[in-house]
């Protein structure tokens, strides 16, 4: 599985119309936690499940940054049916990950 480049114009069929559930980084290239956050998520993504991984730069998408309130980065949102079910802040351990991804 790849991780998705989450923009303006996908983010409503990638996320939000999604059947599987999809977690979302919010991040920057200038963000060293960001950084070390995206192999993460890569060995996850690689792995394999029902589920996605969408990855959004917030320079590049400010306005969704604005819209979920983005404040601190790396941000990782978990949708199921397009709904917000769970929020983490900051450089996470991929066991804890996993876990929220309902992955063992």
């Amino acid at each position: 599985m790849i991780i998705i480049n989450g923009t303006n114009d996908n983010f409503q069929k990638e996320v939000l119309e999604s059947e599987l559930p999809v977690l979302v980084d919010f991040n920057a290239t200038w963000c060293p936690p960001c950084q070390a956050l995206h192999p993460i998520l890569e060995e996850i993504a690689n792995e394999g499940g029902d589920f996605k991984i969408v990855a959004v730069d917030i320079d590049d998408e400010e306005e969704l940054a604005e819209k979920f309130n983005i404040s601190s980065i790396p941000c990782l949102i978990l949708f199921n049916d397009g709904v917000e079910v769970d929020r983490k802040i900051g450089l996470q351990p991929k066991k804890r990950l996993q876990k929220m991804l309902g992955v063992k």
